[in-house]
């Protein structure tokens, strides 16, 4: 067995042996005249070192996604001014998001003048409870739940029907279990940041 063993380290070994020669003679011009930056070798590592340089600063610009409420993998800080449907990031701090603010991707639903209305009713799965419906401009943008996926009571965004006032926006998605605006109500612009969708 341990003949077997040397004989076939024997024969493997020089193989091993010469692979980075090898590799190395592969990469390398036949053209001994050509100039380096020509060469096989040096193509390869321009093109290597360029996108590791391009991954290296894109990789702190993209801010990734893991919400079923948008639809988005991974999004970059834009600025500039908010627009209905916008793609926005801000901080949230509420009891149900815990003891921490967190950063949150939602989209802005309803701007400053945009007419806001919400209708109760009796929650269709729990009899004493009320959801309410939430319309922009008469379009329906948001249904609250009584309860969330984890059973914890959801108390809905109490509004009375006008025109979102200035300097605020409602803040959400089409996602029934979204936490947004249905919930904790309008959130200032100017704690908002524009953002694009990247992925």
């Amino acid at each position: 067995m341990l003949r077997l063993a040397w004989n076939a380290g024997r024969f493997v070994w020089p193989k091993v042996r010469d692979l980075p020669r090898q590799a190395a003679g592969a990469l390398q011009s036949p053209d001994t005249a050509q100039p380096f930056l020509q060469s096989p070798l040096a193509k390869t590592l321009i093109i290597v070192s360029a996108i590791a340089l391009f991954v290296w600063w894109a990789l702190p610009q993209l801010l990734w996604v893991r919400s079923p409420s948008i639809d988005a993998w991974a999004v970059r800080k834009v600025g500039g001014p908010i627009k209905r449907h916008d793609l926005v990031m801000f901080e949230l701090k509420h009891p149900l998001a815990g003891p921490a603010p967190v950063n949150v991707t939602k989209y802005a639903l309803c701007l400053p003048g945009d007419y806001l209305a919400s209708y109760t009713m009796h929650s269709e799965r729990y009899a004493k409870r009320l959801d309410a419906a939430y319309f922009c401009n008469g379009s329906l943008i948001g249904v609250s739940k009584p309860y969330g996926r984890s059973g914890q009571r959801l108390d809905y965004f109490g509004w009375k029907n006008g025109p979102v006032p200035a300097g605020q926006a409602y803040i959400g998605s089409s996602y029934k279990d979204g936490f947004d605006s249905r919930y904790f109500g309008l959130v200032p612009i100017s704690a908002l940041t524009r953002m694009e969708r990247v992925l």
